[in-house]
């Protein structure tokens, strides 16, 4: 089927808004192929260090016969979506061997697990962790020793950090290789139904943490449809994915074989090669496209609404939530995966998973089907499910759902559009994801409580002093202020107000978990408190109108009295479990829709090209002392 217009007019409006930077990133990766640093280019000197260990691939490194694949790993043991790429390097230098190419671990990445630092201090790192991985990615890709790049990682700030790296070397061929989710434990919604009850004083420490390790009790994803998850999504419907990889379990024949097939397509899609496919090519602006538009369709996590911009930015590519918006009025809502639905992505895939979600995409004209994929085929390629047949890779087409309580054609959607909102008003701009509450909960009119901390918001529960109609704003939590902390944590007690029947609703410039639902909430709004942001402006008792029905959000404060109101002052910042070491990167972070990111901030100011976003300056738009005063 042709295009649907509406995605063309998107997709034409990112292009043209992208021409200056996209064309000066082009011509960069077509710079570093032809003159940057490469084996061949390499002293004698350089060349014999990088080979050095290599020992039984030392001959063929040495040969330059061959694509020598550097691994960018983000294995830790702690973590269980990455403890399964423990033996990821000794497996894929085999699988290479097996067609004569090599394989050395470039480098290693942190990776931060969101679960362990949920509504800890150490949350205040995650999101520049994303700028750290990033940054590590590049380190090891510098080296000059690689002809392609196979990046491992899964979780929520580690696919975005390694795909911005990565796209700043993108004259080489990469593909992400993941490791896939655990298997089903106890549902999601029980384990949301115990720790609600547990906020309510209606269960103990000992029931809390029975359900939690019966949820998360094993290697792998964790199986809700978050970040992690969404982030599989969006890299299989870029093409950045073997077919079908992302949501196979850990330790299965078919988990390795998808592997072996990414380490073996790598190196057929090198420079030497007659079908060169660079990741700079495949990721343009169809392909930023696509994956909003898989974002949508599934219902996906919030954070890529700060991520998938960042993305975008590093391969010079301008895409900002009015294009979100935009995307998500066309697109149609086929999935329904916790926390949006009963069943995890194992019922997910099970049910048709991506397969089906790209194939009923394509059919109704919503993808783009000419973007330049890692694998042969195209992207129909990647409406295919993968399973063995015997020892050989195979993939069966998918064009059916086979649970329609979870999986639907676009021609019969759960909802006729995306669920996930730009709201704007005198308060600024913000995303609200509706896909997961209900529509009578769309539009929230109440007075407001306004907080610093969510701790603050939690002591106030518990003193029963928020158990009326509220608007809770909890607000300096921007990049600027103290690296844009999830507030998950705070899920459970506004969910529970909300069953007793109050009308409640957040508003944050900080951000809420991929696993947040059910509570209405306005979420990353831009401009931050911090440095002159509306939200500054707002007083307790406020009456606060938040809309998805109509995208507004506003203060309802007469107009002379809002324009003289002061700004209250800024908290200062935390210091301890190393957040005072990231103060550079509080000070340069851009904003939420531009990705909050100090690293693409300051990369585009020395590239001349600025960014795009909500009209926010990142000339200093806020002083340093103000920040730590």
């Amino acid at each position: 089927m042709a295009l649907d217009r509406r995605i063309a007019a998107v997709t034409d409006r990112v292009i043209a808004r992208s021409v200056a930077s996209r064309r000066a990133y082009r011509d960069l990766i077509d710079r570093e192929r032809e003159h940057g640093v490469d084996r061949p280019r390499l002293s004698c000197g350089n060349f014999a260090h990088g080979f050095a260990a290599a020992g039984e691939d030392k001959s063929a490194i040495i040969a330059q016969k061959a694509m020598n694949i550097g691994l960018v790993t983000s294995y830790n043991d702690m973590l269980s979506a990455h403890q399964p790429y423990g033996r990821y390097p000794e497996q894929m230098k085999l699988f290479a061997r097996e067609i004569g190419a090599t394989v050395q671990v470039a480098g290693g990445v942190p990776a931060m697990c969101d679960g362990v630092t949920q509504g800890q201090p150490g949350m205040e790192l995650s999101l520049f962790s994303r700028d750290v991985i990033a940054l590590s990615t590049a380190v090891g890709l510098s080296h000059g020793m690689f002809g392609g790049a196979a990046l491992l990682g899964i979780c929520d700030k580690i696919v975005p950090g390694l795909l911005i790296g990565a796209l700043r070397f993108g004259h080489l061929p990469a593909i992400l290789v993941p490791g896939g989710p655990m298997p089903s434990g106890l549902s999601n919604k029980e384990k949301q139904r115990v720790r609600q009850l547990y906020a309510e004083g209606k269960a103990d420490e000992a029931q809390l943490l029975e359900s939690e390790s019966a949820s998360y009790h094993s290697a792998g994803t964790c199986t809700f449809y978050g970040t992690a998850n969404s982030n599989q999504m969006m890299m299989e419907v870029m093409g950045l994915h073997v077919p079908g990889a992302a949501f196979v379990n850990p330790g299965t024949k078919l988990r390795q074989e998808l592997t072996r097939a990414a380490v073996h397509r790598l190196a057929e899609i090198g420079a030497d090669g007659d079908d060169y496919r660079p990741l700079g090519h495949c990721v343009d602006e169809k392909a930023i496209v696509n994956a909003a538009v898989g974002l949508l369709a599934t219902g996906g996590s919030t954070n890529h609404a700060i991520h998938l911009p960042a993305m975008a930015r590093a391969a010079g590519i301008i895409f900002d939530w009015e294009d979100l918006d935009a995307l998500s009025q066309a697109v149609p809502l086929v999935a329904r995966v916790y926390p949006n639905g009963s069943g995890d992505v194992n019922h997910f895939h099970q049910a048709g998973g991506i397969a089906f979600v790209i194939s009923t995409l394509l059919e109704a004209g919503l993808l783009h089907d000419d973007i330049l994929t890692v694998w042969q085929g195209g992207i129909r390629a990647y409406a295919g499910d993968p399973t063995l047949d015997g020892e050989k890779l195979i993939w069966q087409p998918v064009t059916e759902s086979r649970d329609d309580s979870m999986l639907r054609p676009a021609s019969a959607p759960f909802q006729p559009d995306g669920g996930m909102r730009l709201v704007r008003g005198n308060l600024g701009r913000a995303t609200f994801k509706t896909s997961a509450v209900e529509p009578t909960r769309w539009t929230i009119e109440a007075p407001a409580r306004i907080f610093h901390d969510q701790d603050d918001v939690l002591a106030a529960y518990k003193k029963g002093e928020l158990h009326r109609d509220v608007i809770v704003v909890v607000r300096f939590q921007g990049p600027r202020a103290n690296g844009m902390p999830e507030l998950h944590k705070l899920t459970p007690a506004l969910g529970s107000l909300q069953d007793k029947g109050f009308k409640v609703a957040l508003v944050t410039d900080g951000r809420m978990s991929g696993a947040s639902g059910k509570v209405p909430a306005a979420i990353h709004l831009s401009p931050e408190a911090l440095g002159g942001g509306p939200l500054g402006k707002l007083r307790d008792g406020d009456i606060v109108r938040l809309s998805a029905d109509d995208g507004t959000l506003d203060a309802l404060v007469d107009a002379a009295e809002w324009a003289a109101r002061d700004l209250v002052s800024a908290p200062r910042p935390h210091i301890g479990t190393g957040r005072e070491l990231f103060s550079f990167m509080r000070h340069g972070a851009s904003t939420a829709e531009q990705g909050g990111s100090a690293l693409l901030a300051a990369m585009c100011e020395d590239l001349g090209e600025g960014m795009s976003g909500d009209g926010i300056s990142l000339d200093k738009n806020i002083e340093d002392e103000e920040i730590d005063a």
